[in-house]
């Protein structure tokens, strides 16, 4: 039985299939949903106009999946886990009715919820999330509806700034209304205010350091601005970039282990700790994180398809292991990408790691070769041993998947000496003679030689 639609649910679901043929497995899925195995990734890229059509982000339709015999139930969700009893309860979301199903495995795959501060007006018809394409669809219809053309972004992470660029392609004054110092808190802020800057030359208009106190509404009731502490900021459509947290109600309820961010506790093969027959994958699951050796909780798909394919060969009779992450994101904002990976350094601080930093700035290519395009490269190193511990990639065209290569370095517990040495590809129209990366741990290297 699986509970969850989307990437870890129906991935495990699939991947059960292949190990276990419908007379020696029967597979039950529930999803609250209209959809099923989609990218949430992509709703920005629909919404600015990129990608041309919902369809286009679903991997496999409902009707996909039960050709391959998983009896998938949409609009179904599960109510109340029964956990001693091996058995679920579900409620038909368009008729209202209620049953008990057994079951001998479980995969809990219920994802990842948005933050929604609980302000006056947060409900209000123009204030949109972007969690689902159900939110997409929303958020599309009412931009179609609206006769004015002013935006406001509440939160400046992965999805404020997405939503930012999405609504500026559509035409939109956009505002962002960002609680930090800077946007992206993935990065140091340092590394944030660079994106500041080039968000504001492209005419968003960036307010840090604000609090969202209410959404204020017309006389229609609809939103008509958002207010600070200090200000408030006409929007005719609201977009919540906020961030998300694990969806474990039906798993604390059922007295399930959970993390301190709240997600669900696993073992190596996704299991969920003390619990032989439920295994749980995807947003609503709490990682380790192999750097610091801490469990972090990150909500991506690329873990979710992962966890999913762990979980469906273990609950399918085979073996795999799902080992751990090193946190790696990539982004953009217009022709801004941004890239991180491993930990920043308030991460490093928390671990009781000290640690040497070292910022570049570089070109994707040779500074003669037409296309050239800056970018700035952040290296934090452990200090004395020189371990990396992270890498922050601010830049144009084709520094975003430069990171990359400081996933693998990070995995493979390298120094930022032996990073010095690596045998990167170059040609002009493709890096400098030193790629950035490895000017960064060349200064890396020397900071923890004075170190």
């Amino acid at each position: 039985m699986v509970i969850g639609g989307d990437a870890a649910g129906m991935s495990a679901a699939s991947q059960a299939r292949r190990m276990r043929g419908p007379d020696e497995l029967e597979i039950v899925a529930f999803e609250r949903g209209h959809f099923s195995s989609y990218s949430a990734c992509g709703i920005p890229y629909w919404v600015g106009g990129e990608v041309a059509g919902r369809d286009e982000l679903i991997a496999r339709t409902p009707e996909e999946h039960r050709e391959r015999s998983i009896d998938l139930r949409m609009r179904t969700e599960v109510t109340e886990l029964d956990v001693a009893g091996g058995r679920v309860r579900s409620r038909e979301l368009d008729t209202g009715t209620e049953v008990w199903t057994s079951y001998d495995k479980l995969v809990i795959a219920t994802g990842a919820r948005p933050v929604r501060p609980r302000i006056p007006g947060i409900d209000a018809p123009g204030v949109h999330g972007v969690q689902t394409l159900d939110d997409g669809q929303a958020l599309l219809d009412s931009l179609a509806a609206t006769q004015g053309r002013r935006a406001v972004v509440v939160g400046a992470g992965y999805i404020g700034v997405e939503m930012a660029e999405a609504l500026i392609r559509r035409g939109y004054e956009v505002t962002v209304v960002n609680r930090g110092p800077e946007p992206m808190s993935t990065l140091d802020p340092d590394m944030g205010r660079l994106v500041h800057e080039s968000m504001t030359g492209m005419d968003i208009t960036m307010v840090d350091d604000a609090e969202v106190t209410k959404i204020l509404t017309g006389d229609d009731g609809r939103a008509r601005a958002v207010a600070t502490t200090s200000d408030e900021y006409p929007a005719d459509v609201v977009v919540l970039g906020i961030g998300v947290r694990p969806e474990t109600s039906l798993a604390r309820s059922a007295g399930l282990p959970l993390g301190e961010h709240g997600g669900l506790l696993t073992d190596l093969a996704m299991r969920v700790r003390g619990h032989e027959n439920i295994w749980a994958g995807g947003d609503c699951v709490e990682v380790l994180d192999l750097v610091s050796g801490r469990e972090r909780h990150i909500a991506l798909g690329t873990h979710a398809n992962k966890h999913g394919q762990v979980i469906g060969t273990n609950a399918g009779g085979g073996y795999a292991t799902f080992p751990g992450v090193v946190g790696t994101a990539v982004s953009k904002v217009c022709d801004l990408e941004i890239a991180r990976t491993g930990l920043r350094e308030k991460d490093a601080r928390r671990a009781g790691l000290q640690y040497v930093s070292a910022t570049i700035e570089s070109t994707s290519r040779a500074g003669y070769y037409p296309g050239a395009a800056p970018m700035t490269v952040k290296m934090i190193a452990e200090r004395r041993t020189g371990r990396l511990l992270g890498v922050q990639i601010v830049g144009r065209e084709g520094a975003a998947k430069r990171v990359d290569i400081a996933a693998v370095a990070l995995t493979a517990g390298m120094t930022v000496d032996q990073m010095t040495a690596l045998d990167l590809g170059y040609a002009p129209p493709f890096s400098p003679v030193w790629d950035p990366i490895l000017v960064a741990a060349r200064k890396s290297s020397a900071a923890v030689r004075r170190g």
